[in-house]
């Protein structure tokens, strides 16, 4: 097995050599097979143990295990304690979702505070094996199929391809120590179920499961990459537009494709949006439905589907006082900043410059965002329009009519910022004092 390992660090996992590693140690088998892989190949590691406090004196004797095996070895050792239960209950997760999020944020902070460039774990083809029949249990597509990937980030699992007894029997061979945990042989928990009474059915019924398994999983790798390529041919036609804000699709051109179910799927997957039937439907919906996921908003804007984060779906509320003799406007929540000066005549004149007639304006201005039953005289046009309308005649997306600012001179509006002016207020030649607003975008935007 150590011949396999070091083949495998030659070829998959050469990024592992001449690295800072951080090995994540339970004691077990599993992770005391990795320790002693990675010693015996030469790697650059430390080792990191977390004690759930879920077994008393048991996890107790698994962090004295790991404590002193690294001192007779002479490796440097990292060690937490964790009020697991309470955490699972204040987060209302299982305990091993909230020991699975804690160890993870340990091994993160870890590594950036000391320079580890990736993180080792002991997952092996059982467990592997495991996580799909898991998943095929809840209800799963093809990312389901694939499994535990080999690396994730900065996560590596380089005993993917080993099975559990190719690691037993290794352990026994070079008289490895370990520490069983004997929360392990209890079948109440759904992992343990299909290790011990499942797994070794299958295993029963064809003695290569495990490697059929693994040729299986790797054909379906091959086909969810084959898949990703053409997805990428698909985004190029459905997408319109893409910023740091949103991405824009085309609802036609994903229409148009055969079975849109899937394609949406696939384009939206990453978002954590879990209700596809419904999100179908917002293909032909009116303007202005929309979805939300826990992170994602999908908003049906005519002809397009906009997807935007949660957090940059509600505009930011803004309520800025400007006084006579103010230069600069910060507005919280927009990529531009306001500049004002005072002038006496009209100068060039683009969508980032507006001239007004300065004592035709009530002090001190009112920058904020726009109101229900709002109206304003648009410049160039006889008359009034209410704001709403204003915004439906110019195909404003409900994401755009949020974020849109109004200033406000008294209780009049004097300009819809970035869009258009009030006529009343607009400097003409007669215009003896005029200020000068000119928008400034942020750098990043």
């Amino acid at each position: 097995m150590l011949k396999a390992f070091q083949n495998l660090l030659q070829t998959q996992f050469f990024f592992l050599r001449n690295t800072p590693l951080l090995l994540a140690v339970s004691g077990g088998l599993d992770s005391m097979v990795l320790t002693d892989l990675c010693r015996k190949s030469g790697l650059n590691m430390a080792l990191a143990h977390c004690n759930f406090k879920l077994r008393g004196a048991e996890s107790d004797g698994d962090e004295k295990f790991i404590k002193d095996f690294a001192k007779e070895n002479n490796l440097e050792v990292f060690v937490t304690h964790f009020d697991t239960e309470t955490h699972a209950q204040t987060n209302k997760q299982s305990v091993q979702m909230a020991a699975r999020q804690l160890r993870y944020d340990w091994f993160e902070t870890l590594k950036n505070d000391h320079g580890f460039e990736y993180i080792l774990t002991a997952h092996h083809a059982d467990d592997n094996l495991e996580t799909l029949l898991i998943n095929l249990s809840r209800g799963t597509g093809l990312d389901g199929l694939t499994g535990i990937p080999e690396v994730n980030g900065a996560t590596a699992r380089p005993l993917l391809g080993f099975s559990r007894n190719d690691i037993h029997n290794y352990a026994l061979q070079e008289q490895i120590q370990w520490q069983e945990d004997s929360s392990n042989k209890s079948i109440k928990y759904l992992r343990n179920n299909i290790r011990h009474t499942i797994i070794p059915l299958l295993k029963s019924l064809n003695p290569s499961f495990i490697e059929n398994f693994q040729t299986t999983q790797s054909h379906l790798k091959e086909t969810q990459l084959v898949l990703e390529d053409y997805m990428l041919e698909v985004e190029d036609r459905v997408i319109e537009s893409i910023d740091e804000d949103k991405i824009v699709y085309n609802a036609n051109k994903i229409q148009a494709l055969n079975n849109p179910k899937a394609y949406l799927y696939q384009l939206l997957k990453s978002y954590n949006f879990t209700d596809w039937t419904q999100i179908v439907t917002l293909l032909e919906a009116q303007s202005g439905k929309q979805i939300t996921s826990s992170t994602h908003r999908l908003l049906k804007n005519r002809s397009q589907l906009i997807l935007s984060k949660l957090s940059n779906s509600t505009a930011t509320a803004v309520n800025i006082l400007i006084g006579e003799s103010q230069t600069v406007v910060s507005i919280p929540g927009q990529p531009f900043n306001l500049s004002l000066e005072i002038t006496s005549s009209i100068g060039s004149i683009s969508e980032d410059i507006l001239y007004l007639d300065f004592e035709s304006l009530s002090f001190p201005l009112k920058l904020s965002n726009w109101s229900e039953g709002d109206y304003f005289h648009p410049s160039g046009m006889k008359g009034k329009k209410k704001l709403s309308k204003y915004f439906k005649d110019e195909k404003l997306s409900l994401i755009e009519k949020e974020n849109t600012l109004v200033m406000y001179s008294g209780d009049a509006i004097a300009w819809i910022v970035n869009r258009r002016a009030d006529q009343r207020f607009l400097a003409n030649q007669n215009s003896s004092k005029i200020l000068k607003l000119v928008i400034k975008h942020n750098a990043h935007s």
